[in-house]
Parts: C-alpha cells; sequence; structure tokens
C-alpha cells in the first residue's frame, strides 16, 4: 500500500511538472513573427501595442490606423514617470489600473509590440517588460522588429480595438529588482561593486550632452560606457542573434559580472538589462530606473562632467542639453 502511495505521489509531482511545462506558452523573452503568428491566431497571446495612440502631430493615428491582430493599446507614455522624474516606477496603484482596464492578469503570456523602428525605439517595451516582470507577470516577451517586422511579413492588421473584461488584479513589485537611488549609492560604494554599465549614447557619457531633468553633465563614476545600440542589427530595430549578443557581452567584459545598467532615464538601460538578464540569463543584473536623472539630483559624484564655465555657456547657448 505504501508503495502504491509512493508510486501515486511521484506520478503526482511528475505530473504537476508535466503541466507547468506545457503551460509555458511563449518561446523565450524575444519572439520572431514567425512564433507569434500562430500564438494570435490560436488566441494564447495577449498582444500590447506599445506605440504613442497617435505620431508626433497629435493628429495622425497608430493603433487605430492598424496593429496586430486582438492587440490592445498599451502606450509606453502610461508608464513614464512626470518630466521632472521620467525615469521614475509608476506607482503600483497606477500600474494596477492600467492592467485591470486590459483584463490582464499576472499569468496572462504577453507580447509587447512596439514600432520596431530602430534601438531606442526598442527601449519602450523593454521598459514595460521590467516593469510587468517587477510587478509579478510570469510569461512576457518582446516582438523582435516590432510591428514594422510583422507588416514585413504581409500580415494581417486590425483596426478596431478588441472588447475586453476587466480584471481584478493585486499587483505588488519585487523590492529586489526595484532600485533606488540610495540603493544605487550603497552598491556603488561597496568594495566588490558591480559594474555600472551606462547604456547612452557616447557623447551623453562623456559629459556632451545631458537629460534637461538632469542637475548636470556626465556619468556615474567608473562606469562602463556600453551603448544600448550595440545589441542590433546595424541601422534597424532588431536584436542581434543570441550567439552575437553573447559575443558583445563578452567583448565588453561585462558576461558573468554583477552588472547595473543605466543611462537617463530608465529607457536605455532597459534594453541593455533586457539582454543580460532576460536573454543571456544574467541573475546579478539589475537596472537603475532613475538613472543619471535621479543620481545628479542627489548631488551624487558625477565623472565626465565638464567645467562650470563651459556648463555655463552650455546652457546660455542652449546647447549640450538633450530636448
Amino acid at each position: 500500500m505504501r508503495a502504491l502511495l509512493a508510486v501515486s505521489s511521484l506520478l503526482i509531482l511528475f505530473g504537476n511538472g508535466i503541466s507547468s511545462a506545457v503551460a509555458s506558452v511563449l518561446p523565450g523573452p524575444v519572439v520572431t513573427v514567425a512564433q507569434l503568428k500562430p500564438l494570435v491566431e490560436q488566441k494564447r497571446v495577449t498582444v500590447l501595442d506599445t506605440r504613442e495612440l497617435l505620431q508626433t502631430d497629435q493628429k495622425t493615428p497608430n493603433y487605430a490606423a492598424g496593429h496586430i491582430p486582438g492587440a490592445l493599446p498599451f502606450p509606453y507614455s502610461n508608464l513614464r514617470g512626470p518630466k521632472e522624474a521620467p525615469g521614475a516606477v509608476l506607482p503600483i496603484a497606477q500600474l494596477e489600473k492600467l492592467v485591470n482596464q486590459l483584463g490582464l492578469k499576472r499569468s496572462t503570456p504577453v507580447v509587447l509590440a512596439g514600432s520596431g523602428a530602430d534601438p531606442t525605439e526598442f527601449g519602450g517595451p523593454a521598459r514595460i517588460y521590467w516593469t510587468l516582470k517587477a510587478a509579478g507577470f510570469k510569461e512576457i516577451a518582446v516582438l523582435n522588429g516590432g510591428l514594422g517586422a510583422w507588416m514585413a511579413a504581409k500580415l494581417p492588421l486590425e483596426r478596431d480595438q478588441p472588447k475586453v473584461s476587466p480584471s481584478q488584479e493585486k499587483l505588488q513589485y519585487q523590492a529586489e529588482m526595484v532600485l533606488s537611488t540610495a540603493k544605487a549609492k550603497e552598491l556603488h560604494a561597496a568594495s566588490a561593486k558591480p559594474v555600472f554599465v551606462d547604456a547612452r549614447p557616447e557623447d551623453s557619457h562623456l559629459g556632451q550632452m545631458r537629460h534637461a531633468a538632469a542637475a548636470r553633465w556626465g556619468t556615474i563614476p567608473d562606469s562602463k560606457w556600453l551603448d544600448s545600440e550595440e545589441w542590433f542589427v546595424a541601422n534597424t530595430g532588431r536584436l542581434l542573434e543570441k550567439d552575437q549578443l553573447l559575443a558583445v557581452a563578452k567583448r565588453e567584459g561585462v558576461l558573468g559580472k554583477p552588472t547595473v545598467s543605466f543611462c537617463n532615464a530608465g529607457h536605455w538601460a532597459a534594453t541593455s538589462w533586457f539582454i543580460l538578464s532576460e536573454v543571456l540569463g544574467q541573475t546579478n543584473a539589475q537596472m537603475y530606473a532613475d538613472s543619471v536623472v535621479g543620481w545628479s539630483q542627489a548631488g551624487l559624484p558625477m565623472q565626465n562632467e565638464p567645467s562650470r564655465a563651459t556648463a555655463l555657456m552650455w546652457q546660455a547657448k542652449g546647447t549640450g542639453i538633450q530636448k
């Protein structure tokens, strides 16, 4: 009898394991158009269109002009902080409201689809991915190449927004994923500190350009400059193949080391974190969302900072400041 019970227990145990494996819908953190197409047709995933509802002229529609069938609008700007702190993590109550309006649950397999225009645009889906993961979502992926890749494959688009039933998820951020300025300062001061990875363009790292909300020019001291564009096929919004991403990480000396990715306000940094943590599986990879804006506003030391005279001259001329 005991033997039968033991066998039954093993069957239940392995049965649960098999069920969990089968329940995994997404192939990984990055999906191709070929992988997404059958999942959309079978309605096994929820696609979130991360583009702004309107183009920069504030008249021409993006989502309403055409989106992946079944996709729901989830504009990246909804998750950004205020003008003075654009990298701030969205208050959990606001994220709950956005998620529940779209009927999402933490168990919902979600695919994020941006425009796929360029590496900078990829930062939007990457930051949303980070936010949802921090809030406990289990299955998330980014569509490589975004809507541009879907359209290039001549796949159909829809114009209507699907009707959904609101959900009632209660969310909570995982404390270990949300790195405050105080915690970033503590890590930076540690004797065995992580590699702080500056994901911005070179002119920002060198102190020749600053974000309008940053208090000063320059970068976090002793940081490693690794422009987030390095992770992409040249002049596209498509990620390199995994072996190529691995080669970049090895070449730049960030593979297998604790890292803290930062930029101006947690945008380019989200891409670097996404590659290191999610694609390459570096469990010790973190992102500092407030980045240089938060660091400089806190009055912390900066490196590559121009002289006061140069900074005043740039301010007077209106140069050296990101618009």
